[in-house]
């Protein structure tokens, strides 16, 4: 571990953990009592709700994404004059592929323009389509909002209840805090707090397919359908998105793209973040899904000869849990830099660290 320990020393991070076969190989934290802190995790919320959401479904209190339609939760929706609202499901929210207008900062300032409103889920249902659902992945934190609703009114309980019940009680993780919106829901998109030990266990789980110390919390088959590409992700951007996870491949002794280290979802307009399912994937005569979504070819899935997949949630500010199931490991980093400047973590400092030529 000398080399990671050397790898993240420019960087002062608030901690960086790794463990492999489940067993915690590295653990480093910049200040000792950074240990026992919950700290904002951002945008990695998204991904400890893609869990929640898989239990819910896994449990029957949620249907089965790809037939749900989101109206069915929001009724409002099959009135809407653009009759193309009652296509989206629960599978083009999971995927951020909803065909809403957004661009969550800059030109519209969709997720501000939202946390000013005194009631972001029906702000985010009152937005206009810019194409039919399943044609384009566009960075979204209102619709985390509208999966946080739903899976609220489906369990008839708070997320934060049933997170309780259903995720956090069975790791032990006790210790956190969840912001809420006007309404009371929690925050889909961001505002969760936790320690990164217990973020750590919540990469285990997903590494472990929904299996935690002998029980199962979530079925394998919806383990692995959340973390697996569907979308191309656009330049300056590598790898693809799946049920609010990122997805990536790294290919030891590959140089990173420069131009792409320093860019985040949110910092890049809309319609360079966007990208169509015919940029990436084959037409729908040759294998696009029932849901216009993308399907990617086998070199997107899988990378190229000798390169490591693995999948990640991802915060604004350098919040990352990374797992790579092939070599059984998790990684967690957090940091409280407010720089937009980050470096391409995986590529730059964790893969070359653990994955040496």
């Amino acid at each position: 571990m000398n080399r990671l320990r050397a790898a993240i020393v420019p960087y002062s991070l608030r901690s960086c953990l790794v463990s492999r076969q489940g067993r915690l190989i590295f653990e480093q934290y910049r200040d000792p009592d950074m240990a026992q802190t919950p700290a904002k995790i951002n945008s990695c919320t998204k991904s400890v709700l893609s869990m929640l959401l898989c239990i819910a479904i896994d449990r029957g209190v949620l249907p089965a994404p790809a037939g749900a339609p989101v109206s069915l939760f929001f009724p409002q929706l099959a009135l809407d004059p653009d009759t193309r609202k009652r296509e989206m499901t629960l599978l083009h929210l999971l995927t951020m592929t909803s065909g809403i207008r957004w661009q969550e900062f800059g030109g519209l300032n969709s997720f501000p323009r939202m946390t000013h409103t005194p009631d972001w889920v029906g702000h985010v249902l009152e937005q206009p389509l810019s194409e039919a659902p399943g044609h384009k992945m566009t960075y979204n934190s209102g619709v985390s909002q509208l999966l946080s609703a739903i899976l609220s009114r489906a369990a008839d309980m708070t997320v934060a209840a049933f997170a309780e019940r259903a995720l956090f009680g069975p790791l032990g993780i006790d210790d956190y805090a969840w912001e809420t919106d006007p309404q009371g829901i929690h925050t889909g998109g961001f505002g969760l707090r936790l320690r990164p030990a217990d973020m750590l266990k919540l990469g285990q789980l997903q590494l472990q397919r929904g299996r935690w110390e002998g029980h199962r919390l979530y079925s394998a088959e919806l383990a692995d359908a959340a973390v697996q590409p569907v979308v191309q992700a656009s330049p300056p951007y590598d790898g693809a998105y799946a049920w609010h996870w990122w997805c990536g491949t790294y290919t030891p002794g590959d140089v990173p793209d420069k131009q792409g280290a320093s860019a985040e979802p949110w910092d890049v307009p809309s319609e360079e973040h966007n990208r169509t399912a015919q940029d990436s994937s084959p037409s729908p005569s040759s294998g696009a899904d029932a849901e216009g979504l993308s399907v990617l070819s086998s070199n997107v899935r899988n990378g190229r000869p000798g390169s490591i997949p693995y999948y990640y949630a991802r915060g604004f500010g350098g919040q990352f849990i990374y797992v790579v199931p092939q070599a059984e490991l998790v990684a967690v980093l957090t940091q409280d830099s407010r720089k937009r400047k980050q470096p391409d973590w995986f590529a730059e400092v964790i893969g070359p660290a653990l994955f040496p030529l």
